[in-house]
């Protein structure tokens, strides 16, 4: 929902300095302190960022679907270890055939990563498990998962033929193969 608010602002043109003034002096998002609400806006602002502008149109022609794979790409683009998760966990998953995803999955990742970068080795428990949960909210929210307790069902999802076509002409492939399971 945020994330179509400055889609939509965007798309009529207010730069990002007057989205973020609305967002503070209007509670554009219903945070429910100013704090909160620059938390969120330097969140969004960021990930829509991360995308050509040349989105704006095709995601608001998109059903709800593609404007939550929209949000999801963002992420991707906004946050190289979610990517790389969704692409080595979720896309090999897909492409092998085994349609859910685990805690165990989660921790194993994350063992991998900890394992190549000093940086993540120093995380703690209590930040993997932040990560984690997040990471299982953004592909639910996407519809890419279910809401299992433990186990969460895989849901390959049907892209839109124009996010489809916006992400090749963007050289986005890396992101197109992950969310379609393809090697």
């Amino acid at each position: 929902m945020e994330f179509r608010k400055v889609t939509t602002l965007r798309l009529e043109e207010k730069s990002w300095e007057e989205i973020k003034t609305v967002s503070e002096e209007e509670n554009l998002f219903g945070a429910p302190t100013i704090s909160r609400a620059k938390q969120i806006w330097n969140t969004l602002s960021a990930r829509t960022k991360a995308l050509d502008d040349s989105f704006y149109p095709i995601f608001m022609n998109g059903d709800l679907a593609s404007q939550k794979l929209f949000a999801l790409v963002a992420v991707m683009a906004n946050d190289t270890l979610f990517a790389e998760f969704v692409y080595e966990i979720i896309r090999e998953k897909m492409i092998i055939g085994i349609n859910e995803c685990s805690p165990s999955d989660i921790r194993l990742f994350f063992k991998h990563k900890q394992e190549q970068s000093e940086k993540a080795a120093g995380w703690t428990d209590q930040t993997l498990g932040r990560l984690g949960q997040s990471y299982r909210n953004f592909l639910y929210e996407a519809g890419v998962t279910d809401n299992g307790r433990e186990i969460r069902k895989i849901l390959k999802p049907i892209l839109d033929p124009e996010m489809e076509r916006w992400l090749q002409e963007q050289r986005m492939d890396y992101y197109l193969k992950a969310l379609k399971g393809e090697r």
